[in-house]
């Protein structure tokens, strides 16, 4: 296993995209995968939100599709069939979704440490929040009792990872009955706001979530950027 140098300077690039076409944001990741893998940025962390948005990984079952087109088009939602692991899921307001774009070589080169590293950021979230997030032994992605409140996903080429998290905070949890979320039928999901049975400050979630994904992948420091500082100050590194 490769391991980073204790002594090496991490830093971690962060970029608040707000609310973005699901579409928009999957070739961004793809243009931004290129450059890291290219070692013309550093790691890269975006937080943002999505329109209506289905999406259906590369071992999805189309049948956890539930809703017809005539849902779809009542409720505004898209539809993408993607690249990353996993199956059937939900984006849309009021959920925080992360895109970490970080090249494993300079952490460890194990996706599943990775995997469980993400889900450590959600669980240190929730505990800043009073809550109790828990592994499910079956299934990847963040818990609360039996309530799912985290989606994971991920892509890893050449030790570079794309996609993320989707955690949901005051996110409309009826969107869910369109799917069967995760291809799991036994199982609810639930969302921080319900948890808490108030209206929640996403900008806060944000630099907490922020906060927690530097202290758990080990950085010393994050730059916040713009999408144009990004690709501006292109240099290699």
């Amino acid at each position: 296993m490769h391991m980073a140098n204790q002594f090496t300077y991490k830093k971690l690039n962060y970029i608040d995209l707000g609310l973005i076409d699901y579409k928009v944001a999957w070739d961004l990741q793809h243009d931004v995968f290129e450059k890291r893998r290219n070692n013309e940025i550093l790691d890269t962390l975006f937080l943002l939100e999505h329109p209506n948005t289905y999406t259906l990984g590369k071992t999805a079952d189309k049948k956890n599709l539930l809703g017809d087109e005539e849902y779809l088009n009542k409720n505004n939602i898209s539809v993408f069939e993607i690249d990353r692991g996993g199956d059937i899921t939900y984006h849309g307001p009021g959920q925080i979704v992360g895109y970490s774009i970080i090249d494993l070589k300079n952490w460890h080169q194990d996706t599943h440490k990775y995997l469980r590293a993400l889900e450590d950021v959600i669980i240190e979230t929730l505990h800043d929040y009073g809550l109790k997030g828990e592994r499910n032994e079956s299934y990847t992605g963040v818990w609360i009792e039996d309530r799912k409140i985290c989606a994971i996903g991920i892509k890893v080429s050449r030790w570079i990872t794309m996609h993320g998290f989707a955690f949901n905070i005051n996110t409309e949890l009826n969107y869910f009955n369109g799917i069967i979320p995760c291809g799991i039928k036994e199982k609810s999901v639930t969302s921080l706001s319900k948890e808490l049975n108030a209206e929640i400050d996403l900008n806060e979630v944000k630099e907490k979530v922020r906060e927690n994904f530097i202290k758990i992948f080990g950085y010393d420091e994050s730059a916040d950027l713009t999408l144009y500082q990004l690709f501006s100050s292109v240099e290699i590194i």
